[in-house]
Formats: structure tokens, sequence, C-alpha cells
């Protein structure tokens, strides 16, 4: 169908369709990711990204283009989820910056908005890699500004069927570009999410569809923010251990290990990191005296907070009989005394999430490897908190991106430190110093960050072949720094083998999280092998219940 200009409900029926269609073969998308762990979210991510912003225009009526993109730009920024939805909102932001202030436009306005939405995705990336979805967009820019060059009486119609198909021609050079797709076989995932909306986009224009919104159900669980105050129900008299204690000593760091065996039958939700100069201590007891003349024999103690947690829970209770009572009052629009730290943590697993709220973290944000948080998730969190500085971890590198632009809308004092891993995450928790100030803090986290070797093992959903290594479905993968060093058929001993080659002569604590499928005898009688076999280590093991990856663990 020829079409020599579109305008805002041309453009409205475009995107819808192209995002409809990236719903249908999101689970295609996911299919695609490189490493064949389960999960790969890619498909996930840029859908979800892309119906948010949709979202923000269904309801629109307008001709102007420059109206319609301007509020799509936004949905986009604002539900953007992963590195590959960041930078596809990215992409929409600069074409509408290339369609502001227009009702209309030709082919031509059409390929400079398309190099904007190029340029604006390039800059987004601290270090663009070649191979990936900036190259589509790149190829598509330019292939719309030859297609204008050389045929100046060139329709919209025919400009997009250009760029859908030297897209298309693009991405299946991109095995050639990044070895690691060569390897998998596959082509660049969040590159085949973005030619989807394109071709989409041009059946519009090629077949006059008007299209309607379907509304596809997100796939999996949305993620959610949950209040670490609260206690989830919990009867005050069910609290088995009622004081929150925490504390620092100034002593030896080698004796943790040994102090934390000393307390460990006073209570529960127990973390002892030790760390150069400094014990930090939290747990939860009945006799907090009893913890602090153990610890009182290590050294000074500093920073000392004991919290009765049955009262805080009363009291928690009363507050919201009298939000019911008086319904017109939000809880999360009442003000509370302002603070001057703040934490917001990611985190999956209702174990880890409960170790970030004991740690003191203020909002976890439930998601991770499965489910990336949306700008506007993050966002939300920061805007429930009254705190001058509000720290964000995102402990996953495809969460740091939508982070960050959440720190970046925001008109908070917002500050992203990047940890990649749920351990480096609760590391800077525990070396947070509430009495320094933020600078120093910061220098303090990113430090931290260093000091942490992170691993993981999970499963293979696919056969494939990595860096040499012979991969079947099924296998047991032990991964290192995001990258697979181990693949066996038993979870114990690929972990074992992780272990060996993490710990060196300056290791001085092992941490495990064991997820939701393992069994907590086995998984004990697992610590208490490497208890013996590194028995100057402090070997520490908590049930993080997280899903999909059997163990987190890291070295420090």
């Amino acid at each position: 169908m020829k079409c020599t200009k579109i305008n805002g409900i041309n453009f409205y029926n475009m995107v819808i369709h192209g995002s409809n269609k990236l719903e249908e073969q999101s689970d295609f998308v996911n299919a695609l990711n490189v490493f064949p762990v389960p999960d790969g979210d890619t498909g996930t991510n840029m859908s979800m990204t892309f119906k948010a912003a949709v979202k923000e225009i269904e309801k629109m009526n307008s001709e102007s283009i420059g109206e319609v993109s301007k509020k799509l730009a936004k949905g986009a920024l604002m539900g953007a989820r992963g590195n590959s939805g960041v930078i596809l909102s990215q992409i929409f932001r600069g074409i509408s910056k290339g369609f502001e202030g227009k009702v209309e436009v030709d082919a031509k306005e059409l390929a400079l908005a398309l190099r904007e939405g190029c340029n604006s995705a390039y800059k987004a990336v601290m270090r663009p890699t070649e191979g990936t979805i900036l190259t589509i967009i790149r190829a598509a820019a330019e292939a719309a500004e030859k297609a204008v060059e050389s045929n100046s009486r060139i329709d919209i119609t025919e400009l997009m069927q250009v760029v859908a198909r030297e897209s298309k021609i693009m991405l299946d050079k991109t095995p050639d570009m990044l070895p690691a797709l060569k390897q998998a076989k596959v082509v660049d995932s969040g590159g085949t999410g973005l030619l989807i909306i394109l071709q989409g986009m041009y059946e519009v224009l090629r077949d006059g569809i008007e299209a309607s919104i379907q509304n596809f159900a997100p796939k999996g669980e949305g993620a959610s923010a949950v209040n670490s105050s609260a206690a989830n129900n919990l009867a005050s008299h069910e609290i088995k251990f009622g004081y929150c204690t925490e504390f620092i000593i100034l002593g030896d760091a080698n004796k943790a290990n040994n102090f934390k065996n000393s307390i460990e039958h006073l209570g529960d939700s127990m973390v002892v990191v030790g760390y150069e100069d400094v014990i930090k201590v939290h747990i939860h007891t009945n006799d907090p005296g009893a913890v602090l003349s153990k610890a009182i024999k290590l050294g000074e103690l500093s920073k000392l907070k004991i919290d009765n947690m049955r009262e805080e829970h009363r009291n928690m209770l009363t507050e919201q009989e009298q939000g019911q009572q008086e319904a017109s009052i939000s809880v999360d629009t009442v003000e509370t005394e302002k603070k001057k730290y703040a934490f917001i943590s990611v985190a999956m697993g209702e174990g880890i999430r409960d170790i970030f709220s004991d740690l003191g973290v203020d909002y976890v944000i439930e998601g991770g490897q499965t489910m990336n948080p949306s700008t506007e998730d993050i966002v939300n969190c920061i805007d429930k908190l009254n705190a001058e500085h509000v720290f964000v971890l995102p402990n996953n590198k495809n969460i740091i991106m939508a982070a960050n632009l959440a720190a970046d809308v925001s008109e908070r004092n917002v500050h992203v430190i990047p940890t990649k891993t749920i351990p480096q995450g609760i590391t800077c928790v525990t070396m947070f110093d509430p009495k320094a100030e933020v600078e120093e803090n910061i220098e303090i986290l990113n430090n931290a960050i260093e000091s942490v070797k992170s691993a993981s093992v999970t499963y293979a959903v696919r056969d494939t072949e990595m860096d040499g290594i012979e991969i079947k479905e099924g296998n047991i993968l032990g991964l290192e720094e995001s990258k697979i060093k181990e693949v066996g058929n038993d979870k114990f001993e690929v972990t074992r083998k992780l272990v060996e080659n993490m710990v060196t002569e300056d290791s001085e604590l092992i941490t495990i999280f064991y997820g939701e499928d393992c069994n907590e005898d086995e998984v004990n009688d697992f610590v208490s092998e490497l208890e013996d076999k590194y028995e100057d280590l402090d070997v520490q093991c908590y049930s993080g219940k997280q899903p999909l990856y059997y163990f987190i663990l890291s070295v420090e």
C-alpha cells in the first residue's frame, strides 16, 4: 500500500503492531540467548519495555506524530527492562526527537529520525559492541539514508521495506562479528527483537492494517517492591528471636569464624563478616547481652544497634489498623522522618530478600536473572524513600543500565553502585558506613565490589559449545563472573571445583546461598566437607531459595 506520509495515527498503528509481533515471538528471542542457561530473557525484557511504551499511547487519538512519539518514548523510558530494553527505549527516544513538532513526516524525515534513534542508542552505551542491537539500528538508519538519497520519490512503505530487508541482512552477519554468537550458532537476540518490531511496522504500511491493542499478559511475575519493614502478617508471638542486634567489633577479622560459631546457638538470621580490622555482626536473638559479652572479648564495640522486633511488629499492626480506619491516607505517601541514607536492592529468592532486609536495606525489589525490574519499578521505590541519599544495588549486570536510567530521571540524589552479583550486593551493605560522607561511602562500596569473587551453578537448557567446551542439555554449569568454567552432571562436584578455582592463599571467607531446588541435608553435608577442607577459612551458608540457580557463591 503506497504511503507518502505518516501521521500520529499511522505511527500508532505501526508501533502497536510491532509490539504485538514481538510479544508473539518473545520466546523465540529468549531462546537465542548466547549462554545456554535457563534465564535468557532478552525477548521478555524488550517486549515488556515496548508494551509499557504502547500502553502510554493506547488512549491517544492524536494525528501529531510528534506528540505520539514523545509519549511512546516516555513509556519506553520508564518501562525499560534489562540492557536490551534500555537500548530499545533510547532508540525510540531518538526517533521521537526526529519527529519533534511534526504532525506528519515523509520518507526523508523518517530516515532522519531513524538516524537520531541510532545516535541516541550508541550514546547510551559506554563501550558499544558491534554484532548487537546497536548494529541493527545502525543498519536500519544507513539503509534508510541510502534509499532516500538514491530515490527522492520513494514512499514510506518502500522505505520501511528496505529498512526491514537490510536489517535482516545485517542480523544474519552478527555471528561473524561476535565469536560467542558463532560458537552458539545463533544471531543476536536483541537485534532480532528490534528486527521483529521493524518488520511489524512495515507490515502495517504494506497491508493497510489498523492495529488494535492485544492485551498480552506479560510472561512471568512482574517485579515488585517488598517493604523490608513489613512483617508479612506474622504474629508478634511467632517471632522466635525478638531482638535484631547489629554492631561492629574493632578487632582481628581472622576471628570472625570462631565468633560466628560461638553465637550460632543464640539466634538466627546471622551474618558475620570479617574485613581487615573489623568484624560486622548481625543476628536475631533473645539475649543480646550474651552475644555482646562474647563480642567484647574480641575488641571494642562500635555502631551498636538493638531493635525490639516484637514491639515494632505490634506498632506496625496498630498503624495498619489506624490506616484502614483512615482510608484517605496512603501508606506510601505518609512522610517519615528524613534520614541521610537509604538503600534499594534487587534480589530474587525469599531467603536472599530476607537477608538484604535484615541487613537494613529499605526496599528490596523482587527481580534478577529471570525478571529484570523496569526503570519505573526502581523510580517508584526511590520516590517512597525519605532520604537525602539513596543507594541502589542492581546485583545483576543486566539491571545496571535501568538503575542508571532511574537515577537520571529521579530528582533525588541517587547513587548506583554497579554490583553484578548478589554476593557483591551483600558485601556492599555490610561494608557501608552510615557515619561516613557520601563520597567516602561510594569509594568504599566500589572497592568492596573488587574484593568479591562470585560464581553460580545452574543447568544447560540446550546443546552448544562455548570456548571449546561441549555442553549438553541438562548438564550442570558452573559460572564464575558470568563465564562458564565447569560443566558436569553433579551440582556438588561442579560447585566443589568452582570453589577450588576461586580460593587463594589470601581468601578468608566462602559464602554459599542454596536454591529452592536443593536438599537442605545434602547442602549441610557439603558445607561440612568444605569446612574440613578449608579449615582456615570461614564458610557461611544460607538458604537463598532462589529459582533456577542451585548455588550462588562467593569467595572473599
